[in-house]
C-alpha cells in the first residue's frame, strides 16, 4: 500500500515548493528593490544656483561625491560642502571612516564650493600670462610734483564773488552768466580781491535802461560796499555787450569803493592800484570779447576819463 506522500498530486508539491522555496526568493527581490529602486531627493547649491539631484537612499557623501565629478565635472579634490545646520565643512579626502550618509544630510542645506578643471586651466593660464616677464618699453620721463598753495586757495574762496547772477528777464541770459563768470574768474580779478581782501555777495548785472538818462550813463554800482556789485553788461539798445577791458576796468573802480565811498584822493589812488594789479594778470580772449578801439591798455588816461565822467559811476 502506498503511503499518503507518494500518492499526493503534483500540484500539492509545487504548492510545498512555493510555500518552503518562494519565500527568500520573494526576500531577496524586496531587498534588491529597496537597494536599487529607493531614490533619496537632494538640493545642492553651486555658485548661488540651486541643483535638484537624485541618488540612492542608502547612499553616502562619496556618493554625492562620484555624482558632482560626473556631472558637475568637478574632481573630488576640489570638492567642499558646507552642511548645516550642526554638521559644518566637510573637505576631501571622502572615504568610508568619515563618511556621512545621504538619509543623515536629507532636508539640510549643502552649498558645494569647487571649480571645474576648466576653470581651473583657464585661472592658471590668466595667472601664467600674468606673471610673465614684459619687454621692457622706453622709460617715461617722470613729471614733476605740481605744487599747490592751499593757503591761496582758501584765500580765494573767501575773498570772492559769492554769487553770480544775470537778469533774467533781458534777452541771452546764458551769456550775461558766462560773461560775469569771466570777469569773477579773471586772473587779475582774483589777485587783487585776495590781496585787498575783498569779498563781494553778489556780482550781476545791469539793466541800461533803469540806469540811462538824457543826462547820465551809470557804468556800475557797488551797494552796502561790497553787499551787490552791479555792471553795465550791454549796450543802450540791448543789441550786444560792451567790450570786456572796459567793464573790467569798471569792476575795479566798483572794488575800490568796498573802502571808499567818496570820490576822493584815497578812493583814485586804491582804484589806480586794482587796475594796475588787474592789468598784471589780465585774463586773455573768450568769446564774449570783442576788439577795443582804444587798444584795450591799462594807461594813466583812464583815470582822468573817470574824473571827467564821475558822473557816470555811483
Amino acid at each position: 500500500m502506498a503511503s499518503v506522500e507518494e500518492i499526493r498530486p503534483p500540484a500539492f508539491q509545487s504548492e510545498k515548493n512555493i510555500t518552503h522555496q518562494g519565500l527568500p526568493a520573494m526576500m531577496d527581490a524586496t531587498s534588491m528593490n529597496e537597494e536599487h529602486g529607493e531614490q533619496l531627493q537632494l538640493t545642492i547649491q553651486h555658485h548661488g544656483k540651486k541643483i535638484d539631484i537624485s541618488l540612492p537612499a542608502n547612499g553616502t557623501l562619496i556618493n554625492l561625491s562620484e555624482y558632482v565629478a560626473t556631472e558637475l565635472s568637478i574632481p573630488p579634490s576640489n570638492q567642499k560642502f558646507m552642511i548645516s545646520p550642526k554638521t559644518g565643512l566637510l573637505k576631501p579626502p571622502f572615504s568610508s571612516e568619515n563618511d556621512h550618509s545621504l538619509k543623515s544630510l536629507s532636508g539640510k542645506k549643502i552649498v558645494l564650493m569647487g571649480s571645474t578643471s576648466a576653470e581651473i586651466s583657464f585661472l592658471s593660464k590668466t595667472i601664467a600670462t600674468a606673471s610673465a616677464p614684459r619687454r621692457s618699453g622706453p622709460i617715461k620721463t617722470a613729471t614733476p610734483y605740481r605744487y599747490k598753495d592751499w593757503k591761496k586757495t582758501q584765500e580765494e574762496a573767501q575773498y570772492t564773488f559769492h554769487s553770480i547772477q544775470p537778469l533774467p528777464y533781458l534777452p541771452n541770459p546764458e551769456r550775461s552768466q558766462r560773461f560775469l563768470e569771466r570777469l569773477a574768474s579773471d586772473p587779475g580779478i582774483k589777485s587783487s580781491m585776495r590781496h585787498h581782501k575783498f569779498s563781494v555777495g553778489l556780482l550781476t548785472e545791469m539793466n541800461p535802461a533803469e540806469h540811462t538818462t538824457h543826462a547820465s550813463r551809470t557804468l556800475g554800482l557797488n551797494r552796502n560796499a561790497g553787499e551787490v556789485i552791479e555792471l553795465r553788461l550791454r549796450t543802450d539798445a540791448f543789441d550786444g555787450y560792451r567790450d570786456y577791458k572796459t567793464i573790467r576796468k569798471t569792476l575795479c573802480h566798483e572794488l575800490a569803493h568796498n573802502v571808499w565811498g567818496d570820490h576822493d584822493r584815497n578812493f583814485w589812488d586804491l582804484t589806480k592800484e586794482i587796475e594796475k594789479e588787474g592789468c598784471a594778470r589780465a585774463g586773455g580772449g573768450g568769446e564774449d570779447e570783442e576788439r577795443e578801439a582804444e587798444g584795450g591798455r591799462c594807461e594813466e588816461g583812464w583815470r582822468w576819463r573817470c574824473l571827467i565822467f564821475d558822473f557816470l559811476f555811483v
